[in-house]
């Protein structure tokens, strides 16, 4: 049988299966920061020996994996970051805000990121990692990762502003997700919280995704008042206090995300139909 990777959408019914496994594999490397033998990403895309080798050979040809010449296990080739530096340059939202990000980073000197939605999750497009730049705290997020709606202060803005009938399929299977002891796993109350959101107009990340991690963030609107994406500053706990988050945090956040949006052509006056 063949093996099937994540996809989004329907499945093709005309899906040719090399593209199948080669997504399959890839997707595997990708979870493993040490790379995996032959032997062991064989067992994890359930192929023969023979034919994982065949695809890996041809797949390192052209750079999209590689292999350690000393430990002989499989990585992820450098062809693939060059693609997806190619991607993010695409993204127009990416270049306005930019130095929007940057300029937010120097001023509450914090990790800031942001965030598109992408198969139900809040994707990692950009993010100015302040103190990993000077030896601090960094935070675990990383460029194309992606971190569940229901448990990140980004993810809990794209999930409040989501169509009723699509954020209903996601709060209806958030039970086994907990994170950390502050995880919000309840439907009922996620419910509450997200009706919160929308009418502050920011949310609130405490500890619920990573423990000693306190985030705060504000939507990102478009020209037509539909949220495309969502901003945030993290920090431990130690900084990023709820008093701090009310006395100042707060109100920078959801500046920031207001200028990227005029940015972006929304205007106060602008309706969204959701």
């Amino acid at each position: 049988m063949t093996p099937k990777a994540t996809t989004k959408g329907k499945k093709p019914t005309n899906l040719v299966q090399t593209i199948a496994r080669t997504a399959l594999i890839l997707e595997n490397l990708g979870q493993y920061p040490n790379g995996l033998s032959l032997g062991e990403l064989s067992n994890k895309v359930d192929l023969p020996k023979g034919t994982t080798h065949r695809l890996l050979t041809s797949m390192a040809y052209f750079d999209f994996i590689r292999q350690d010449q000393v430990s002989k296990h499989y990585h992820l080739g450098f062809k693939l970051v060059e693609l997806g530096n190619n991607l993010l340059s695409h993204i127009d939202i990416r270049k306005e805000a930019r130095p929007y990000l940057i300029d937010l980073s120097d001023d509450v000197q914090e990790t800031v990121h942001l965030v598109v939605l992408d198969q139900n999750k809040a994707l990692y497009i950009d993010k100015v990692d302040l103190h990993s730049r000077r030896g601090g705290l960094q935070m675990v997020s990383r460029l194309g990762s992606r971190v569940p709606l229901h448990c990140s202060a980004v993810g809990k803005v794209l999930l409040a502003n989501m169509p009723e009938s699509d954020a209903e399929l996601i709060v209806q299977n958030i039970k086994s997700d907990r994170r950390t002891k502050n995880t919000i796993t309840d439907s009922s109350k996620l419910k509450q919280h997200l009706k919160m959101i929308r009418a502050k107009g920011s949310a609130i990340d405490n500890e619920e995704n990573e423990e000693g991690v306190r985030c705060v963030a504000a939507p990102i609107r478009n020209e037509i008042g539909e949220v495309v994406a969502a901003m945030s500053v993290s920090g431990p706990t130690t900084r990023i206090t709820f008093g701090k988050i009310d006395d100042s945090l707060k109100s920078r956040v959801t500046e920031t995300a207001m200028g990227i949006s005029r940015k972006l052509g929304y205007s106060l006056g602008t309706i969204s139909e959701r």
